[in-house]
C-alpha cells in the first residue's frame, strides 16, 4: 500500500473521533506487515488521563487481533482552523517502539495525502526506554 492510501484511510478514521473537549481531531492508519490496516482515533474524557490517542487505538486493536509485525503508521490531524501537522506523543512513540524495528518502521505525518512528512521511529524516539 502507498503512504497516499495509509494517508487516506488515517483521513476517513479521523472522522470518527470523539474530541468533544479538545476539538482536535486525529486519525491514524496502522499498515501491519502483511497488508492489513488497522485505523484508530483518538478517544477522549472528561477526566484526560483514560484519554486515549489514534495511534494507541489503532495499535492496541491490531495486536488485540495478533498482530505483530508492523510496517508503517499515517497519522493526520486537525481542528477547526483546519489540519496542521500531527506527531505521535512520547506516550505512543514508546507504544511504537514496543512492537517495531526502529530503523524501517515508517511514521508518515500527513496534512492531506499530497503533503505529507516520513520519520523513521528512531529518528522521532533517539533515546528508546
Amino acid at each position: 500500500m502507498d503512504r497516499k492510501e495509509l494517508i487516506r484511510q488515517a483521513l476517513s478514521a479521523r472522522e470518527n473521533s470523539y474530541s468533544p473537549y479538545s476539538h482536535f481531531r486525529v486519525g491514524a492508519a496502522l499498515l501491519c506487515n502483511d497488508g492489513t490496516v488497522y485505523t484508530g482515533c483518538n478517544i477522549e474524557n472528561r477526566a484526560y488521563g483514560p484519554t486515549n490517542c489514534a495511534e494507541r487505538t489503532a495499535f492496541f486493536k491490531a495486536v488485540s487481533e495478533g498482530q505483530r509485525d508492523f510496517s508503517a503508521i499515517a497519522i493526520v490531524g486537525g481542528g477547526e482552523e483546519g489540519p496542521v501537522w500531527c506527531y505521535p506523543c512520547g506516550v505512543c512513540r514508546q507504544v511504537m517502539a514496543e512492537f517495531c524495528d526502529q530503523d524501517s518502521f515508517e511514521i508518515i505525518c500527513g496534512r492531506s495525502d499530497k503533503e505529507y512528512q516520513t520519520y523513521t521511529l528512531r529518528e522521532l524516539l533517539p533515546k528508546m526506554f
